[in-house]
């Protein structure tokens, strides 16, 4: 049975940033799921658990003996342990685009001491702004071909506490008893996907920007359906 591909956004970002790779992979004969992570930044920490809640609400109608592929981008792939083990379905499959990967051992920092270093003067009232202003223009406008898409998917981003940056999301001893691979567009996930290499993992390379399935859905499509059926 082909898998059923599960596409986690970045908590950072919205679902419309995997929606042009899920129609893809649609057109492709698989089926998609793309669970919205939007809400994860309400309310106090902890804020791992509403991931895992969100996902396995959103594969409630799903059976229990579908397997699925996880495809976690960005820092979402910090997630992608606490996921798997909430999970009825099994899990065949984990790819991480673009992201970081989880500690070997004990939990995971989402953010590192330089990133928390960066993003504590951007906070109002302990909230940040949405991920596209942190940086500069010359830095976001590579990321998007299309100005409409890019207005989608600046729009839908939330503003998220800096308290979710501050969180340590644990690793499940087992989590990665199945086919993990990594999928690299670029800087700075160039060292993750060295990291994921040493780990014995499948590593392909799809030169782009951090938002490449934005860009090229279709070639990231492609990589998705190469990693997940060759692992």
């Amino acid at each position: 049975m082909e898998p059923l591909f599960v596409l986690l956004h970045s908590p950072s970002m919205g679902p419309s940033s995997w929606h042009s790779a899920a129609e893809e992979l649609t057109a492709a004969g698989f089926q998609v799921r793309v669970p919205s992570l939007l809400h994860v930044g309400a309310g106090d920490p902890p804020f791992w658990p509403r991931v895992a809640d969100a996902v396995r609400d959103d594969l409630r109608q799903v059976p229990a003996g579908r397997p699925v592929t996880l495809v976690a981008h960005s820092n979402a792939g910090l997630f992608l342990p606490v996921v798997r083990a909430a999970l009825d379905q099994p899990v065949t499959g984990s790819v991480f685009v673009d992201a970081p990967l989880p500690a070997r051992v004990g939990p995971t920092p989402v953010a590192p001491p330089e990133l928390l270093e960066f993003l504590t003067p951007l906070a109002v009232n302990g909230r940040l702004p949405r991920w596209t202003d942190w940086w500069d223009e010359a830095d976001v406008a590579p990321m998007f071909a299309d100005p409409v898409v890019r207005r989608t998917v600046t729009e839908e981003q939330p503003t998220l506490p800096l308290s979710y940056y501050e969180q340590r999301i644990p690793v499940p001893d087992g989590w990665d008893d199945h086919p993990c691979s990594y999928l690299l567009f670029g800087p700075p996930y160039d060292g993750c996907a060295a990291e994921a290499r040493d780990r014995g993992w499948r590593v392909a390379h799809l030169p782009g920007a951090h938002l490449h399935q934005i860009v090229d859905p279709a070639g990231t499509a492609r990589h998705l359906v190469e990693l997940a059926t060759e692992s």
